[in-house]
C-alpha cells in the first residue's frame, strides 16, 4: 500500500543543551527561565525546536549560538578561531515528556571556558548560570536566596545525565582541557577536575600526572602571573584524546 503520512501521529524534535563551565570553582550549567506555557517560569535547559531544514547538529549549533553567543569548535580550524566543545549526549523520547505533544528531544553537551553573561532569547524571559547541584536539588533555596523547583520537562534527567558524561569523560580523555583557555596552568587544569568532580586534589601528585601522560599538555614556553604568586608555566592542549594512562576520578 502506498505511504500515507497523515496514518502516523504527528511529532516534533527538539534540541537540548548541557552547557557546563567552571565558575567560581563550581560545575554549572545554562539555566533558562521560561517565558511561556508549559511550566511558565520555571527553569529549564536551553533548546528548541530543529527546523525543517536542519539537521541536529546545525539545530544544536544554532541554539548554542543564539543562547551564548558560541561557535562550535572546530578541529580543523586554526588555534584562534577554536569555540565550543559541543557533542551529542542522549535522546529523551517519553510520550508525556512535553505536554503539548509527542516531543522526541536529542539533547547535546556543551563546554567551554570563560563563557559570557548569559542572554535570553526565544520563548525564554531570563537566563542564569546555576552551579549544578542546585539545579538538580528537589526544593529549598539556591545560592541568590531563590526558591529551588524541579527542572521543567525531564531536563533535570538530562542535566545528570550531561554532567556524569562530563564527569566520567575527563578521566579518560583530554575533554577537561576544554574548560580551559588556550594557554593555562596546571592550576588552573587542576581547579577544572576539582570543579567537575567536586573534590580536592593534592596540587604535587596532580602536577606529576598531567605532565606525565604524554600528548595530554604542551609547554607554551610562556609563563603568568595571573593567579599571584610566583610565575606559573603555561600550557596548551596536546594532541592526545585518550589519556594514558588516565585520571581517575577519587572515590568521595
Amino acid at each position: 500500500m502506498p505511504y500515507d503520512p497523515s496514518a502516523f501521529p504527528p511529532f516534533a524534535v527538539t534540541v537540548d543543551l548541557v552547557v557546563l563551565t567552571v565558575r567560581r570553582h563550581s560545575l554549572c550549567a545554562l539555566a533558562v527561565r521560561r517565558g511561556e506555557p508549559p511550566f511558565q517560569g520555571r527553569w529549564a535547559l536551553p533548546g528548541g525546536f530543529v527546523r525543517e531544514d536542519e539537521d541536529l547538529a546545525q539545530a544544536a549549533a544554532r541554539e548554542l549560538a543564539e543562547e551564548t553567543g558560541l561557535r562550535v569548535h572546530d578541529p580543523f580550524a586554526p588555534v584562534q578561531d577554536n569555540g565550543a566543545h559541543l557533542e551529542q549526549l542522549a535522546t529523551y523520547g517519553d510520550p508525556k515528556r512535553d505536554p503539548r505533544m509527542r516531543v522526541v528531544s536529542v539533547a547535546h553537551l556543551a563546554l567551554a571556558p570563560d563563557l559570557p553573561a548569559p542572554r535570553a532569547g526565544g520563548d525564554a524571559d531570563h537566563a542564569r548560570w546555576a552551579p549544578v547541584e542546585e539545579l538538580l536539588r528537589q526544593g529549598g533555596y539556591g545560592r541568590d536566596g531563590e526558591p529551588v523547583a524541579p527542572l521543567a520537562f525531564d531536563h533535570a534527567q538530562i542535566l545528570a545525565d550531561g554532567v556524569e558524561r562530563a564527569r566520567s569523560k575527563i578521566e579518560y580523555s583530554s575533554l577537561a582541557t576544554a574548560f580551559c583557555p588556550q594557554e593555562f596552568t596546571v592550576g588552573e587544569l587542576r581547579r577544572v577536575y576539582e570543579g567537575v568532580w567536586g573534590v580536592a586534589l593534592d596540587p604535587r601528585n596532580f602536577h606529576r600526572k598531567v605532565t606525565g601522560t604524554p600528548g595530554f599538555l604542551v609547554p607554551t614556553g610562556g609563563t603568568t602571573t595571573r593567579q599571584g604568586g610566583r610565575p606559573a608555566q603555561l600550557f596548551r592542549a596536546g594532541g592526545a584524546t585518550l589519556l594514558n594512562p588516565p585520571m581517575l576520578r577519587p572515590e568521595v
